[in-house]
């Protein structure tokens, strides 16, 4: 039973999204319908500038830890917990149960899970797609490597096959969420972040 709470309270935490939020609050405009369509920080970087940009970052990063926390509280530190409501919490931010279910694609989200369910695998990943990012400037690109390396490093690092399985499905999560991305980047038609003065 606790179990299933932890998924439901993990759901229902993702499902906060700070950039729609910001959005209707601070700008009185409905991000989803601006920009790229999507409810993350990169689309409120490119709507809304910088400063808000971040704050949305540093919320979805913020909610995908406290799910986890609130897992391993919840399971008394049963890994179980923490890696149902890390999945939990990126559906959430996916398909907001608050906001229609259009969501974000759940990077920021997977980043605050992954830094505390595998933090060296994530880690390594991050950085190869950061530079990634610095050297082409697409998002979504970065977003893709990091999800995607994250299960191999956990794989070479040896953590348990259910940790590797977890970050899998969180990769398989981004490749659908990004399916658009992925074509526009083939097409060579994919938006490149800070290619006009924000």
């Amino acid at each position: 039973m606790l179990l299933i709470l932890s998924g439901i309270f993990a759901y229902l935490i993702g499902s906060i999204s700070f950039s729609t939020l910001v959005g209707k609050w601070f700008a009185k405009l409905d991000i989803r319908e601006h920009g790229s369509g999507n409810a993350g920080a990169t689309n409120t970087l490119r709507v809304l500038g910088l400063k808000w940009a971040i704050v949305v970052l540093v919320g979805d990063i913020f909610k995908g830890m406290v799910a986890i926390f609130l897992a391993w509280w919840l399971g008394h530190g049963n890994p179980m917990f923490a890696y149902l409501s890390g999945l939990a919490v990126i559906i959430g931010h996916n398909w907001p149960l608050y906001f229609g279910f259009r969501g974000g694609k759940g990077i920021a989200t997977t980043i605050g899970v992954l830094a505390l369910l595998m933090f060296i695998p994530a880690l390594l990943a991050g950085i190869l797609a950061i530079l990634l990012v610095i050297l082409t400037r697409y998002v979504s690109l970065g977003a893709l490597v990091f999800t995607i390396l994250t299960p191999i490093f956990a794989i070479l690092l040896h953590y348990p096959t259910y940790a590797a399985l977890f970050a899998a499905i969180v990769a398989m999560f981004s490749v659908y969420r990004h399916r658009a991305n992925i074509v526009r980047l083939v097409q060579g038609k994919e938006n490149r972040v800070f290619s006009r003065k924000l």
